[in-house]
């Protein structure tokens, strides 16, 4: 069953709140998730000067241990947090750098082609 940690949103317009959550990855943005692990507003109070999050460490971590894949969102606010490490497994940019396999020559041109064999074709 492959588990997903990502974000789901909630809220009125321009006055969204994102539930951090572990939820089977094929299911919709805000359907019901296995468990909620936080919430992040990224909306600022009057008379505050941070974003606030709150979230559950441990059981994210359980999550994370027991396989399931936090979303690149995710991935950034876990490492603005300290739960994940710069440079983690579940970074985008070392994952797809990774994952991609060496590139293969491309094949040449035809006007390429037919200067080779017009150069071969002279004595």
């Amino acid at each position: 069953m492959p588990m997903r940690i990502r974000l789901a949103m909630h809220g009125k317009t321009h006055q969204k709140v994102f539930h951090l959550v572990a939820i089977h990855q094929r299911t919709r943005r805000d359907a019901r998730p296995a468990e909620l692990l936080g919430v992040y507003n990224p909306h600022v109070a009057p008379g505050q000067t941070h974003k606030t999050i709150q979230w559950s460490v441990d059981r994210i971590r359980y999550w994370l241990h027991v396989g399931a894949v936090p979303s690149k969102s995710v991935v950034k606010l876990l490492e603005l947090g300290n739960i994940l490490k710069p440079g983690s497994v579940y970074h985008p940019h070392r994952a797809s750098s990774a994952s991609k396999p060496a590139a293969a020559p491309t094949p040449p041109k035809l006007s390429e082609l037919r200067e080779r064999i017009a150069k071969a074709e002279k004595p």
